[in-house]
């Protein structure tokens, strides 16, 4: 198990927030495929946005980052849609 944070923007404050949070893990869930190895996330508030937590079977941090990518990336549009962009992922 490998985990990688996802750094996004455009969290609202307040209230809204932990509903964000839940829009945010909804949106990733329903656009990851099996093959991208998915077990859990976690999105939790930031200075500058929202870290999402991506727990993944992989069998190498490289092979983590890329399943990582490619989870933002089928879940690019409707992110943007509600608001958010990827920043950044780290290991």
């Amino acid at each position: 198990m490998r985990v990688i944070r996802a750094s996004l923007a455009g969290i609202p404050q307040g209230p809204a927030q932990d509903s964000a949070l839940a829009l945010v893990s909804d949106l990733i869930w329903a656009h990851t495929a099996p093959s991208h190895g998915l077990e859990h996330l976690r999105a939790k508030a930031s200075d500058e946005g929202m870290d999402v937590y991506l727990f993944l079977r992989a069998a190498s941090e490289a092979a983590a980052l890329d399943q990582a990518h490619a989870i933002l990336t089928s879940a690019r549009s409707p992110l943007v849609r509600h608001g958010y962009r990827a920043t950044a992922t780290h290991r």
